[in-house]
């Protein structure tokens, strides 16, 4: 993609955070590249050379930093992304779609042939999907070694390679380093992996929290202070993660929360980042949004609070029947719901966290149950209907619930299903497709807040507000 390089060296000289992640910076005399926020001496801007990306940088022959460790960036959002075949294959290739697999299965899923999607991420990331493959494995292994004390064969295979002789031989070929030299060691009490996942600030944390615990689903989720956690269940591997704020001092230099993670979710971590990633919303750009908005006159309405994300999904199926549970009744009462349908319908799990004991219900236990049983947890012979409708799709394979989905074919498919009408497919595109310019302009509260508007002003005040619609429908809500 081209970038600005007159507007890269003034991001640069400024560290500017707004930028962290958007490019990367080579560095000719070192044959080191960095990312823009790096705290190390400024270089002469005849030394650099711009990236949009660590794969296009690694391509060219330059070493990921130690320092300010471009594995930690944030990454894009999606509507700053390319077209959306390019930024739904790059999205399932960060989360180990090529892991054992070959190119031709992944444009398979995508609906096209393997030769037309390698020349569409040739032309658009200018990287081939085996070497965007390759720069995620070796960043997402670098990162492993630098803050955990998995053993050496745990992190090969977990980070996508078939041998740990190929890991050992491709990480000495590419970033001229010896593995074991950026070992950490860093493990918690509780025999977990801690992990660091970066973000651009500002982060409103408490606000993130404070929406969240108020939809948790008993037994499955938990927010307990500063900290959410969860149960997972991804490719067969069950466990908790837990994503916590570190104190102000361990965030001065660069902006991070902790990731905690059972170690028998090892071999699924490049997914359970990107889905931690998703949910906390942290590839946002803050500023950039904040300052559209404000230029949009949301601010007139009442104050805006900084650093607003939009909460996303861990499981898009789970968000999609809470959606459904949540039609016409208040949060409060879509939680009782949910939790009886986890209980009903999820599968017991033992963990060592307290109140974290099941595991979110299937699209498969749901849609084998039938309608009398979804019915049973006290809903409407309707509702109970479309949330079977829903999983019976979903685990058929005919409906998927994915970030990188195309929304508006997903959206005409949900709404295709009875039950589902364009507020809850709005809500879903926004939270569990991520997608940021979703609007649920049939929103009472939102209406409301924005001064008792009707839906057909509300959808011509928003159009000020795109392509982050989603991110004021958070502050709409907010002033309730």
């Amino acid at each position: 993609m081209p970038l600005d390089r007159d507007a890269c060296h003034r991001a640069l000289e400024a560290r500017d955070p707004k930028f962290d992640g958007v490019f990367f910076v080579g560095v000719t005399s070192t044959g080191i590249y960095c990312r823009p926020i790096c705290p190390a001496r400024m270089t002469l801007r005849k030394n650099r050379r711009f990236f949009s990306s660590a794969a296009a940088a690694e391509r060219a022959g330059f070493r990921p930093c130690l320092r300010c460790r471009p594995e930690l960036a944030p990454g894009l959002a999606q509507i700053d992304a390319v077209p959306r075949l390019v930024r739904s294959a790059a999205s399932r290739i960060a989360a180990g779609a090529l892991n054992g697999r070959d190119v031709d299965a992944l444009a398979r899923e995508l609906g096209v042939t393997g030769r037309h999607l390698r020349r569409a991420m040739q032309r658009e990331l200018g990287v081939s999907p085996i070497q965007l493959a390759q720069t995620h494995r070796l960043l997402h292994a670098k990162h492993l070694l630098t803050d955990t004390s998995l053993p050496m064969t745990t992190i090969a295979f977990a980070s996508g390679f078939q041998s740990v002789r190929r890991f050992n031989a491709l990480f000495r070929a590419r970033y001229d380093l010896n593995p074991n030299s950026l070992r950490g060691r860093s493990r918690t009490k509780d025999d977990s992996v801690r992990l660091k996942l970066s973000y651009r600030p500002p982060l409103d944390w408490t606000a993130l929290l404070a929406f969240l615990a108020a939809r948790a689903t008993p037994g499955v989720e938990d927010v307990d202070g500063d900290t959410y956690a969860r149960t997972v269940c991804i490719d067969g591997r069950v466990g908790v993660v837990r994503v916590s704020r570190p104190s102000p001092s361990e965030t001065r230099v660069l902006p991070i929360l902790y990731l905690d993670v059972s170690a028998s979710l090892a071999p699924v971590l490049m997914q359970v980042i990107a889905r931690v990633r998703h949910l906390f919303d942290l590839d946002a750009e803050p500023l950039r949004i904040d300052s559209h908005l404000t230029s949009g006159g949301l601010r007139r309405g009442g104050a805006m609070r900084r650093g607003v994300r939009v909460p996303g999904a861990f499981d898009g199926f789970e968000l999609a029947v809470r959606a459904i549970l949540g039609q016409q009744v208040s949060v409060k009462g879509a939680t009782t719901l949910m939790s009886r349908l986890t209980t009903t319908f999820g599968a017991v799990l033992e963990t060592n966290v307290e109140g974290l004991d099941r595991l979110t219900a299937t699209p498969e236990s749901i849609a084998n149950a039938g309608v009398e049983q979804v019915r049973s947890i006290g809903l409407p012979i309707a509702r109970a209907t479309t949330i079977h409708a829903l999983a019976t799709a979903v685990a058929g394979g005919s409906l998927t619930i994915e970030p990188d989905c195309d929304v508006r074919d997903l959206t005409r498919r949900l709404t295709d299903i009875s039950g589902i009408g364009p507020w809850t497919a709005d809500y879903i595109a926004m939270r569990a497709m991520h997608w940021p310019d979703a609007f649920p302009a049939a929103d009472l509260v939102l209406r409301r807040n924005a001064g008792n508007l009707t839906q057909a002003q509300m959808l011509r005040a928003a159009e000020r507000w795109r392509p982050w619609r989603a991110y004021a429908a958070m502050h709409l809500w907010m002033r309730g």
